[in-house]
């Protein structure tokens, strides 16, 4: 039997801004683009829309078709509207969501049903896998026959800003059936009437609350209608790319896009478990240069680090192998002096990051002792090599190996190197240069991984184990503290912040040296793993930072800045949810009911999916990407081995 997702709401939270329009839905077309919008039908980012369009890379979308409002004209000759908007002034108007009866999210496709006394419409969404494509279906479920038009609203910028009538002209050709914008996208349906008018001062209010310019100016692109009987639909499509070949019919891709859940959570053990191999479907794209995963939905793109801290939960755990193996050799393609590539936001390739390659190794290990693939491990044993020695020697950004003691040291003015990345104003908002609590549990995790890889193939390894072995006595020596935890870096350069050189700091990132495979304190006292669990779990996750401890944050919020500084101060992270779990089967504790919270979350907030981060103080509201893939994958790798091992 096919478990098949469902999330749904009543009334009582469509019909209700503070908890339709908290809540959102989202729809990708399997290449970066996605659809997305709230429960509510309230555009509440400036990243909302029914057609966002992936370019060269997921990190560079474009915004076209915003939304599509629904009027329906009553046998009366009343017309009511089914929209909802709000405006610069804070009114919103109309107030369409007050007539929402109820949201459903089923396989993956949302649907809405408005009621206006006997009359009841529904709304369904659903992309075009594979293709900048939408459906959009307006159904009439019951009573009388009725005019139903729907108003497409449109713009043409980049998704992280704003465009506003008195910039740029923004072209509209009708094309006989619907219109094409900026020679960029087209819509289609029938009876189209054009029109052209701005709706200036749409306002966004989540951007208002990260403090973020809120407003911008919508072109009203044109209508579409038809007179509907009971059981009549009205389809309207968008789509990007090949302009000139329309898409199926929408009722086909709405079909399709069902069909192709049904198929990623075939064989899912429980509800729970195809909830998630539904979630992780959203982050694994295709691009013109190979397989990739988006890091969240609506404003991340790839990201090394999070795409390979995601690799087993996202393609070993789902049964994307064979994908997986395919990302694996495009990214060891990237290696340069023993770094991995990262690609920022702007799509350009960095290299700048001291965790992503190591995380990389971890991987490829993880593909290996699942798969069997020694011809995998044959192809890349060589970059893989590579990695030690550059490590060795010393690459990028003060990335070296002590040859005193063996650790992993790291640190470069005006860079943030680990996970905890954040920068404001050319300073790291957590300063962690040196030797990373977490970055060593890696190395030693690392160099074990590739030994074993390389004695797969029947390779001598003794070298690597002499490495290992010097950092392994080094980090059991020098990272346990008085307190009765890790502590998160030792010999820091930030002398200003430790005049010790060791921070003492109770923070999650010691997880890792207890829960990785090869973990330096893998099976040791289980004391720090029940410290970190006392003071740092929470229902969502794993706060940043004990609340006790100098420069906690509670609340991630405000604007950019103040987020940022808060990022890893306290901030909960969902993912950290993976190394806790891990951690504390590895020394014998029981993580039981661990993870009930983050599957309790599933329908809160990125509706079927789970939260970039959320606030480190109860009730530990969600923010950050409603939609976050390592938070997904740590949480579907997790419940899949409900047993200590």
């Amino acid at each position: 039997m096919t478990l098949i997702p469902r999330w749904s709401f009543g009334t009582q939270v469509c019909g209700t801004l503070s908890a339709g329009a908290s809540r959102e839905w989202l729809v990708t077309d399997g290449r970066g683009g996605y659809a997305m919008g709230t429960v509510a039908g309230l555009r509440t980012r400036r990243y909302h829309g029914l057609l966002v369009v992936a370019g060269a890379t997921p990190a560079r979308r474009m915004l076209g078709l915003a939304a599509l409002d629904a009027i329906v004209t009553l046998p009366s000759g009343a017309q009511v509207r089914l929209g909802t908007h709000e405006w610069a002034s804070g009114h919103v108007e109309p107030r369409g969501y007050t007539l929402l009866e109820s949201f459903e999210l089923r396989g993956g496709v949302p649907r809405w049903r408005w009621r206006i006394g006997d009359l009841v419409l529904e709304r369904e969404i659903a992309m075009e896998y594979g293709r900048a494509s939408v459906a959009v279906t307006h159904r009439l479920v019951a009573g009388p026959p009725v005019r139903v038009t729907v108003e497409a609203l449109g713009t043409w910028r980049d998704s992280h800003g704003e465009r506003h009538a008195t910039g740029d002209e923004l072209t509209l050709e009708p094309t006989g059936d619907g219109v094409l914008v900026a020679g960029a996208y087209r819509v289609a349906g029938p009876g189209y009437e054009p029109d052209g008018h701005w709706w200036l001062g749409v306002r966004a209010r989540e951007e208002a609350e990260r403090g973020l310019h809120p407003d911008e100016d919508l072109r009203c692109l044109g209508r579409f209608g038809a007179d509907l009987e009971p059981g009549g639909t009205l389809a309207v499509s968008a789509w990007a790319g090949d302009l000139a070949t329309a898409p199926p019919p929408a009722a086909t891709v709405i079909a399709a896009a069902r069909s192709r859940a049904a198929d990623v959570v075939a064989g899912a053990a429980d509800e729970t478990a195809a909830a998630l191999a539904l979630a992780a479907d959203a982050f694994v794209i295709a691009t013109d240069a190979g397989p990739d995963v988006v890091a969240g939905y609506p404003w991340f793109g790839a990201w090394s680090r999070d795409t390979m801290t995601s690799y087993e939960g996202l393609f070993l755990t789902t049964g994307r192998a064979e994908l997986g193996r395919e990302l694996l050799v495009s990214y060891a393609g990237t290696l340069s002096e023993g770094m991995l590539a990262n690609t920022a936001d702007t799509g350009a390739t960095e290299y700048n990051t001291a965790d992503a390659t190591l995380w990389f190794l971890h991987a490829v290990d993880r593909h290996v002792a699942a798969t069997g693939d020694t011809d995998l491990a044959a192809s890349i044993v060589d970059g893989l090599d590579g990695i030690v020695t550059a490590h060795l020697a010393g690459t990028r950004f003060g990335i070296r190996i002590d040859p005193t003691d063996g650790l992993l040291t790291q640190g470069a003015e005006g860079k943030a190197l680990t996970w905890m990345d954040a920068v404001v104003g050319g300073i790291a908002a957590t300063p962690r240069p040196g030797k990373a609590v977490e970055i060593n549990a890696l190395w030693i995790n690392g160099l074990a991984a590739l030994a074993g890889l390389r004695e797969r193939l029947g390779r001598p390894a003794d070298d690597l184990r002499k490495v290992r072995e010097l950092a392994l006595d080094s980090f059991r020596a020098r990272f346990p503290d008085p307190a009765g935890w890790l502590r998160d870096v030792v010999d820091s350069t930030a002398l200003q912040t430790y005049p010790r050189g060791d921070d003492p700091a109770l923070r999650p990132n010691q997880l890792l040296a207890y829960g990785l495979p090869y973990a330096p304190m893998r099976g040791t006292d289980p004391g720090p793993v029940r410290a970190v669990g006392a003071a740092l779990l929470t229902p969502l996750g794993l706060r940043t930072l004990a609340t006790g401890e100098n420069g906690y944050r509670g609340a991630h919020r405000g604007s950019p800045v103040a987020r940022d500084h808060a990022y890893h101060q306290g901030t909960v992270w969902p993912w950290l949810i993976g190394p806790y779990v891990d951690a504390c089967r590895a020394v014998g504790l029981d993580p039981a009911g661990a993870l009930d919270g983050l599957i309790a979350h599933l329908p809160d907030w990125g509706v079927g999916s789970v939260s970039e981060t959320a606030d480190g103080d109860a009730p530990h509201t969600a923010t950050g990407c409603p939609f976050q893939a390592w938070s997904v994958a740590e949480l579907a790798r997790s419940h899949q081995i409900p047993e200590a091992k």
